[in-house]
């Protein structure tokens, strides 16, 4: 069945997201995506991974190149929300503020992937389908969100990426020792993170882990690139140059 749609803001159809439950099909197995791309189209690469490995980094990097746009978390909108720093409270409080964060996370994060397109690629710092998979499912097993809360951001998900088309096109997972993540969380200073455990990135750690390499989630919305950034910064940039176009799927 062909379905009209709005498909990253460009004249797409016949794309359709089959689910069950959480499990994504990849967009390569969707027939009807392999009639329109002819297309014109934005290439969509999300960068993911914990926090501290490395995002930030890799995206100033990238940002160098002219067909290439990078799109940074909007933690400005997560600190003022109306007057009101919603990451703070996350981190003081997440039994109190998971569910109002992880909502608006969500939201940004549509935002992010759905502006019109002013490149040919587009790289994103973390993506809608990581804010589900490991941030709201790490704060439902710490029982920082209760069933209901997991089961209607379950369903906030779901119909966002049904909704907008959401797709991506790679996945660059940055894999880092929670602990060496830690040691860059602390020393960037950032305020909202003060209260950071080392025991919540080892957390999120075995969270990525689950979802991109074991993928005990079901099938990705996209292949994964691992890149190991327990490398000192300059071994990195070595890395970056010569995976930049299998990073950026041959774009360049």
């Amino acid at each position: 069945m062909f379905r009209v749609g709005n498909f990253r803001n460009l004249p797409y159809f016949c794309l359709k997201f089959y689910r069950k439950q959480d499990k994504i099909l990849h967009r390569k197995n969707c027939s009807a995506l392999k009639e329109v791309m002819n297309f014109p189209r934005q290439i969509m690469v999300s960068v993911e991974g914990n926090i501290g490995c490395g995002k930030t980094t890799l995206l100033n990097y990238f940002d160098q190149f002219d067909n290439v746009e990078t799109m940074q978390e909007p933690i400005e909108q997560w600190i003022n929300v109306d007057g009101h720093n919603s990451l703070e409270q996350l981190y003081q409080d997440p039994s109190r503020w998971s569910f109002t964060f992880n909502s608006h996370a969500l939201l940004t994060r549509v935002d992010l992937h759905t502006r019109p397109p002013t490149k040919t690629v587009r790289m994103l710092e973390r993506s809608v389908f990581s804010t589900y998979h490991c941030f709201i499912r790490n704060n439902f097993l710490s029982k920082d969100l209760n069933g209901l809360e997991f089961a209607v951001l379950k369903k906030w998900f779901h119909w966002l990426i049904y909704k907008h088309n959401l797709g991506l096109d790679q996945i660059v997972y940055l894999k880092a020792d929670p602990h060496l993540c830690f040691e860059r969380l602390k020393k960037r200073c950032r305020k909202e993170e003060d209260p950071v455990p080392v025991s919540l990135l080892e957390n999120l750690h075995k969270i990525h882990e689950e979802w991109l390499i074991k993928q005990s989630y079901g099938p990705l919305p996209a292949p994964v690139k691992v890149i190991d950034t327990n490398l000192h910064l300059e071994k990195l940039f070595n890395v970056y140059e010569e995976e930049k176009s299998q990073i950026l799927c041959q774009a360049l």
